[in-house]
C-alpha cells in the first residue's frame, strides 16, 4: 500500500516530546515549527542537498529523530566518507533501524572500493539478506583465494532481476573464470523471460561472444509479438542462438495462449527443438494453462519433466488437480517440492485432505495437526477436520498501563509513531517493525495497545498478529468505528463480520490509506467504484474528495460489497470480486460445482488468493468477538456455484473493481 500523509491520527502527547527533549534549541521550538523543520531535512535529503540539510538540523538538536537527521547527513556524502566518520555514526546508532541501514549502504560502499578487510568486520554485524551485500560477500572470499565462493555464487547467476552493480562485477568474474558459459547465459535469460524482465535479459546476453549472440530483430520480435514469430518459424534452427529465441517466443506466448503453444508442441515446433526444450516448454504450457484452469492442464503437466518443475509449477500442478478431485496427483506434486514449500500450512493441509480422500484417515489426522491451533485460514480449516471450531480464546492478556508506558519509552517506537504522525508511513512502519523484531509476547502486545491508543491501527493488529503463546484477540481484530460499520451492514443486509472482516484486511482501518492505484480509505474504495455506488444508492452531494470520510467510505464499501453479492450469491466469489472484479471471479468458477476452500486456493492472482483466505478467516474471528460464537470457516465457505453452459464472461473495467490488482 502506498500512504497519502496522515491527518486523523491523534498525535504524539505532549508530555512524550517534552520526556524526549533535552533542554536546548529544539525545545524552545513549537510543534509547528519542529515539523516545519523535520520536514525541511527529510526534503533536503531527497533532493540531495547538504547544505539545505544542516540549516534545518542546527534547529532541532534534541529531536526525537535525530538518528534519522544523523543518517541523511552521513549518507549525502557517504561514498566519501571515512572509516572514523561511519564507526562514530555506528557508536551512536548502530541498534537502531537507520544504523541497520547505514550499515548496509556502507558495506556497497566498502565493496565498490574493494576494501575486503573492512568489509568483513562489518559484515559480521549485518543481519539483512541483501543480493548485493551477499555478491560483495563473495567477491571477498575470492580476494583471498576461497574459490568455493565461485560455486556458491551460482544462485546470484539465476536470480530474476535486473543484477546490481556488486553483482554485475562478480558475474564478469565468474565469466572471465569459466564458471558463467553460454549455456548458463541462456539459463539465466529464460528465467527472466518467464519473469517479464526483458531489459534484464538483454543485459544478461551481453556475456555471450559476437558469434553466439542472437538476432536483435528476432529477439525484439520475440518479445513484443512472440505469435507472430512462431507463426513463421526461421528456415533453420542450426545455431543455438536461433533455438534459443523460438523458445523464448514460446515462452511469451504461452502467457497468452497455453492451448496454441501446446498445439505447436505437438506439431511442427516439437520436430525442430530438442526433446529436453520441448518438455521444458510443456512445463511452462502446463503452467500457464493451469492458471487459466484449463481442462488440458493436467495433461499438459503429465508431457513435462517432472524432474525439472520448479516449486512454482508443482503448486498449479497440484491446484489443478484439486479442481478435478486427482487426489493422487495432489500428493504426488506435493511431494516433489521443496522442503520449505511442502511445509507450507496450505499444502500441509492438502495433503492432509489427499490422504483422508483415499482412506488414509490416521495419516491425515496427523497433517492436520501439524498447523491446528493456528490462527489463519488453513488452521482453521485443520481445526475443523478435527472436530472444532475456531473461537476466541476466553482467557488472554489485557496490556497494562506499566507495559504501555514501557512501550512509550522505547526510543524506536517513538520515532515510529512520529514518523507516522508526519505523514512518512512507510518509513515508521520499518521503524515499528525493526524495533519489535525481538519483542516477546508481552511486549508485543503492550506496542500494539500504545499503537491502538494513538491511532495507528495498521501498527496495533500487524504487532497483537505477533504474538506465539499470549494472545489478545481484542487487539488483533478490533472494531474501531463500530458504530458506522454496524449502521451500514445494517443498512445494506451484510453480516457484520464480512464486512469488518474485508475492512481490516483492506486497510487494517487506516482511514486515509490509499493504494498505488487509487484505492482510498478504510474500505480501499477506487474512485470510478466509488461514483458508481454513489450513483445507485442515492447518495446526494457526493464529492470524490470526500471518499476517505468515515461514514461516506463506508456507506461506499458496504454498498459495493452488496452489489457483488447481489450479483454472485456467494461470500467468497463477492470477497474475490472486490479485490479483482466481478468478472474474473465468475471466469474462475468451474464446470461443476467447487468447495469453497478449492475455489480459494485456486485464484489466479497470488494477492486476490491471499486477499479471500484473509478475509474470510477475518470474518471467522470477527463473528466470534462479536457474538462469543464463530460460524464455521467450511460453513462460510460453503460451495461455489458451477459456471453456467454458455454464460458470456466479459472483461472487467480495471477500475471497477476495489484494490483491483
Amino acid at each position: 500500500m502506498i500512504f497519502k500523509k496522515l491527518g486523523s491520527l491523534s498525535l504524539l502527547p505532549g508530555l512524550l516530546l517534552a520526556m524526549l527533549l533535552p533542554a536546548g534549541a529544539f525545545a524552545a521550538l513549537s510543534q509547528k515549527d519542529a515539523d516545519f523543520h523535520i520536514m525541511g531535512v527529510f526534503d533536503a535529503y531527497r533532493m540531495g542537498n547538504p547544505i539545505k540539510l544542516a540549516s534545518h538540523a542546527q534547529k532541532l538538536e534534541g529531536h526525537v529523530l535525530t538518528p534519522w537527521i544523523e543518517y541523511m547527513r552521513l549518507s549525502l556524502k557517504l561514498e566519501d566518507a571515512q572509516n572514523a566518520e561511519v564507526k562514530a555514526f555506528f557508536g551512536s546508532y548502530g541498534n537502531t533501524y537507520v544504523g541497520e541501514r547505514m550499515r548496509g549502504d556502507w558495506l556497497k560502499v566498502l565493496g565498490k572500493r574493494g576494501d575486503w578487510k573492512e568489509f568483513d568486520r562489518e559484515a559480521a554485524d549485518y543481519a539483512r539478506d541483501d543480493i548485493e551485500v551477499r555478491c560483495y560477500a563473495w567477491l571477498s572470499r575470492i580476494s583471498r583465494g576461497d574459490e568455493s565462493a565461485l560455486a556458491e555464487a551460482q544462485e546470484m547467476w539465476v536470480y530474476p532481476v535486473e543484477l546490481p552493480e556488486g553483482c554485475e562485477k562478480l558475474a564478469t568474474l565468474m565469466w572471465e573464470r569459466g564458471r558463467i558459459q553460454v549455456p548458463d547465459v541462456w539459463l539465466r535469460v529464460r528465467e527472466l523471460f518467464e519473469e517479464g524482465q526483458i531489459t534484464a535479459s538483454k543485459t544478461a546476453l551481453g556475456y555471450l561472444p559476437k558469434d553466439e549472440a542472437p538476432d536483435e530483430r528476432m529477439l525484439a520480435e520475440a518479445a513484443r509479438q512472440p505469435k507472430r514469430l512462431l507463426a513463421k518459424l526461421p528456415r533453420t534452427m542450426d545455431k543455438r542462438a536461433t533455438k534459443e529465441v523460438v523458445v523464448l517466443a514460446a515462452l511469451r506466448q504461452a502467457r497468452n495462449d497455453p492451448e496454441q503453444v501446446a498445439g505447436m508442441l505437438e506439431g511442427e515446433l516439437a520436430k525442430d527443438l530438442p526433446e529436453e526444450d520441448v518438455r521444458y516448454l510443456w512445463g511452462r504450457v502446463a503452467l500457464e494453462g493451469a492458471r487459466v484452469h484449463h481442462e488440458n492442464a493436467l495433461r499438459w503437466f503429465a508431457r513435462a519433466d517432472d524432474a525439472r518443475l520448479d516449486d512454482q509449477q508443482l503448486a498449479w500442478k497440484a491446484r489443478a488437480a484439486l479442481r478435478r478431485g486427482a487426489w493422487q496427483t495432489v500428493r504426488d506434486a506435493i511431494d516433489r517440492m521443496s522442503p520449505e514449500q511442502r511445509r507450507e500450512a496450505a499444502w500441509t493441509y492438502w495433503y492432509g485432505r489427499a490422504l483422508a480422500a483415499q482412506g488414509e484417515t490416521t495419516g491425515a489426522r496427523a497433517y492436520y495437526l501439524r498447523i491446528a491451533g493456528q490462527t489463519d485460514f488453513y488452521g482453521l480449516l485443520a481445526n475443523e477436520e478435527l472436530g472444532y471450531v475456531g473461537t476466541v480464546p476466553v482467557a488472554g492478556y489485557t496490556p497494562t498501563d506499566d507495559d504501555v508506558a514501557k512501550a512509550r519509552a522505547t526510543p524506536g517506537l517513538a520515532r515510529a509513531l512520529e514518523l507516522i504522525r508526519l505523514g512518512m508511513r512507510t518509513e515508521g512502519v520499518r521503524e515499528w517493525l525493526f524495533t519489535i523484531r525481538h519483542f516477546d509476547d508481552k511486549r508485543l502486545l503492550g506496542a500494539a495497545e500504545l499503537a491502538r491508543r494513538e491511532g495507528v491501527n495498521d501498527r496495533a493488529i500487524h504487532t497483537a498478529d505477533r504474538t506465539v503463546r499470549t494472545h489478545n484477540f481484542d487487539l488483533r481484530y478490533p472494531v474501531p468505528y463500530y458504530e458506522v460499520f454496524r449502521e451500514y451492514a445494517k443498512a445494506y443486509n451484510l453480516d457484520e463480520a464480512w464486512v469488518l472482516g474485508l475492512a481490516r484486511q483492506e486497510s487494517r482501518f487506516v482511514t486515509d490509506a490509499r493504494s498505488g492505484v487509487g484505492a482510498a480509505g478504510l474500505m480501499q474504495v477506487m474512485p470510478k467504484t466509488a461514483k458508481l455506488v454513489a450513483k445507485k444508492v442515492g447518495m446526494r452531494n457526493f464529492r470524490p474528495k470526500d471518499v476517505i470520510e468515515v461514514k461516506t467510505n463506508v456507506n461506499l464499501g458496504a454498498g459495493y460489497m452488496r452489489m457483488v453479492l447481489d450479483q454472485l450469491g456467494h461470500q467468497v466469489l463477492a470477497s474475490a470480486a472486490y479485490n479483482a472484479g466481478p468478472s474474473r471471479a465468475r471466469r474462475w468458477r468451474d464446470a461443476k460445482p467447487l468447495e469453497g476452500a478449492i475455489y480459494a486456493e485456486t485464484i489466479p492472482f497470488g494477492e486476490t488468493r491471499d486477499y479471500v483466505k484473509k478475509v474470510m478467516a477475518n470474518s471467522v474471528f470477527y463473528s466470534a468477538v462479536l457474538t462469543k460464537s464463530a460460524t464455521p470457516i467450511k460453513a462460510r465457505l460453503g460451495t461455489v456455484p458451477a459456471r453456467a453452459a454458455g454464460e458470456p464472461v466479459e472483461e472487467d473495467d480495471p477500475e471497477t473493481a476495489a484494490g483491483n490488482p
